[in-house]
């Protein structure tokens, strides 16, 4: 199917995430753009389980994002998909599926705490991802509140060039309203009358023309079209300002900051101004890259006429059947087409197309590139397929997998619901794929693989709820690895094998060493041939790679998985007539088993950071007990009647720290952690 996209109607399409650490008020903002906007009546709050995005039982309960969740709305003329992720760090799958289809992005931050861990993990994500951003530090009516510190610590550990585009405006001690540098105006809310528009007020105008003259300063720098104004005019106009911070927004040369106060409705209006003004439509990204049928590179754009091109990125099972989120980024996507899964060249027809509203939907004829949907009709579609035209395919990257860091073991307390289980974390499973379900080869047991204990305490609890699934749980256990950190040099190898018909026969002599002498938690592999002369043949050293990566499923001192190490083929030999691909492909793996037997290897444990925050008089026991769970103290910070403590500390030893920490600060303390790598566990 063809049909026209109007380049006016895709410049007024804005697809964009809320990113933030866990509690900077995420969804509370997402809440009320949706009241704003009309798409909600009543103001959604976390503390009462009312919100839109938070729809899950087990969200409500808890109180926090798990799952993202995208909605649709529009402000001003333009149409928003707006995606609320989660904060905690054991759901950052979720928030890298989400940033892979994302135009732009509102990053939320505490006006008291600034940065935070998991705000520099998901800041991380996006930079990854290019995309670009605006800052909002919310809170701004807490006590101790600075807004100043929060977009200095934003400039010192994120490394943008936040550029601040209000002021605060308080009564008294009271955060009311804001002053509009671009404009320079001011804003204040008023509960009966909500915003009102007036002049800067007098105490602060001084303040305000300064701030503004630097901000002119700062986008004159960057931008030729605004600093051609500046140099003749030697000022720039509201409108010249505008466009400069949008073209710099767009290319990630800087940060908008604004600043208000979600849960009392102070500072989202200008928000969403922002997000149409400066965040990017669909025309402003570069086109999407993927492989042609042909094996070559293809460019799709959201020009009409191009092919269609999907990336599915969430699988989510629901009463009324299984949706397929999708991000269309070029063609035209229409209710009864059938399209082709380019990855396992199934094809799948699409029953109906809906535009997501959290976890209600309306069905639409027609889905054009730039828009977000979710799909009903394809069974087999995973996260990270891509959906396409069956006459013109084309591979897209998929979002990049994470590693999952803890198991446990799983069971159903009734052998009726053996076969259930089995069935109910496949399709969990297929919906996350952080999820890694397998069998220990050992004890029989099923193995349930995540991101941290809370991920896998949600997907237990879903089977329980969801599923009607009585389950036992093991104690949690981490995925250790296993390295070499004394390797060996001319390691040599044969393969021969008859047994009546063509035989099999490979000579591989190999040099093992660590991939990185200085660092013995060092991840990866790599494989280097070195073979002169053609003594092994091109197709043969492509075996013999396959079957050393074979090999590092299973090292010789636990069974881990085999990382941070590089093999060299040096030497080997061929057989006239019983050498074959198989043939040194058993060489591979059998012959890097041996190597490692004789290496000199170690087990590596996973670390995370920890940010542990409790009252002053508590510093003392939160000090202790981290000593005892061989955690190293990075850094300390004070703020007014609490530190923040910063340590690393190995995974293993932080099950259970949630009810430790509780009893020693009595339930005053709070912590964070994030993944940091491996380390040689003693």
């Amino acid at each position: 199917m063809r049909t026209n996209i109007s380049r006016q109607d895709l410049a007024a399409v804005r697809n964009l995430g809320i990113l933030a650490h866990v509690d900077a008020g995420k969804t509370t903002v997402t809440e009320r753009m949706l009241f704003l906007t009309g798409m909600t009546h009543k103001r959604g709050e976390v503390h009462d389980g009312t919100t839109v995005t938070d729809f899950d039982a087990q969200e409500r309960d808890r109180g926090i994002t798990i799952f993202a969740a995208a909605v649709s709305c529009r402000w001003r003329e333009h149409r928003l998909t707006v995606i609320d992720t989660p904060g905690h760090v054991d759901f950052s799958a979720e928030v890298e599926r989400s940033l892979r289809v994302l135009d732009g992005a509102v990053a939320v931050f505490d006006a008291v705490a600034g940065v935070e861990p998991q705000s520099e993990s998901v800041w991380r994500r996006a930079d990854r991802h290019g995309v670009p951003r605006i800052a909002f530090v919310n809170k701004m009516d807490r006590a101790g509140a600075d807004l100043d510190a929060a977009v200095e610590s934003i400039r010192q550990r994120l490394h943008p060039v936040p550029l601040l585009l209000q002021l605060p405006i308080r009564t008294g001690d009271v955060f009311t309203g804001v002053v509009d540098l671009v404009a320079l105006r001011a804003l204040r809310w008023d509960a009966a009358t909500g915003v009102v528009d007036e002049p800067v007020p007098a105490d602060l105008a001084d303040a305000a023309l300064a701030r503004r003259r630097a901000l002119e300063e700062a986008v004159a720098e960057r931008d030729s079209a605004a600093l051609e104004e500046f140099v003749e005019q030697s000022a720039l106009t509201a409108e010249t300002l505008a466009a400069g911070l949008r073209r710099l927004t767009i290319t990630g040369a800087v940060v908008p900051v604004l600043c208000g106060a979600a849960y009392r409705d102070i500072g989202v209006e200008p928000l969403l101004d922002a997000v149409v003004a400066y965040l990017p439509s669909p025309l402003d990204r570069p086109p999407v890259t993927g492989i042609s049928g042909a094996g070559t590179e293809s460019a799709r754009t959201v020009e009409p006429g191009q092919p269609l091109a999907a990336l599915a990125f969430k699988v989510q099972a629901t009463p009324t059947g299984r949706l397929t989120f999708v991000r269309v980024y070029s063609g035209v996507l229409a209710k009864g087409d059938t399209v082709l899964d380019a990855g396992t060249r199934q094809r799948e027809r699409v029953a109906r197309i809906l535009r997501v509203q959290a976890d209600r939907h309306e069905e639409v004829a027609v889905a054009t590139a730039g828009d977000i949907v979710a799909l009903v009709g394809p069974k087999s579609a995973r996260v990270g397929a891509t959906l396409c035209a069956p006459d013109e395919p084309v591979l897209l990257e998929p979002p990049a997998a994470t590693e999952p860091v803890v198991s446990v073991a799983v069971e159903a307390r009734s052998n009726a619901d053996t076969e259930k289980l089995a069935v109910a974390l496949a399709r969990l499973a297929e919906e996350d794929p952080s999820l890694v379900v397998r069998t220990d080869a050992e004890t029989g047991q099923t193995l349930l693989a995540g991101l941290g204990e809370l991920h896998l305490e949600v997907v237990v609890e879903k089977l329980r709820r969801d599923r009607g699934l009585e389950v036992s749980v093991g104690r949690p256990q981490v995925a250790y690895r296993e390295t070499v950190v004394r390797g060996v040099r001319g390691f040599t190898y044969r393969h021969v094998k008859q047994d009546g018909g063509s035989g099999q026969w490979a000579h591989i002599i190999l040099d093992v060493q660590p991939l990185s002498e200085s660092d013995a938690g060092a991840t990866g592999f790599e494989f280097v041939s070195t073979v002169v002369g053609g003594r092994v043949p091109a197709e043969f050293v492509r075996a013999v790679e396959a079957g050393c990566r074979d090999a590092l499923a299973a090292g010789p001192l636990g069974g881990h998985p085999v990382t941070g190490l590089r093999v060299t083929l040096t030497d080997g030999a061929t057989h006239s007539k019983d050498s074959s691909d198989l043939a040194f492909r058993t060489a591979g793996r059998l012959g890097l088993r041996e190597a490692l037997r004789a290496s000199t290897m170690a087990v590596l444990e996973p670390l995370a950071e920890l940010t542990a925050t409790a009252p002053e008089q508590y510093v003392g026991a939160v000090l202790g007990d981290l000593a005892a769970r061989r955690g190293r103290v990075t850094g300390s910070v004070s703020r007014p009647g609490v530190a923040v403590l910063t340590a690393t500390v190995p995974l293993a030893e932080l099950f259970g720290y949630a009810t430790r920490l509780r009893s020693r600060t009595q339930g005053r303390g709070t912590f964070t952690t994030s993944p940091v790598g491996y380390a040689v566990a003693p």
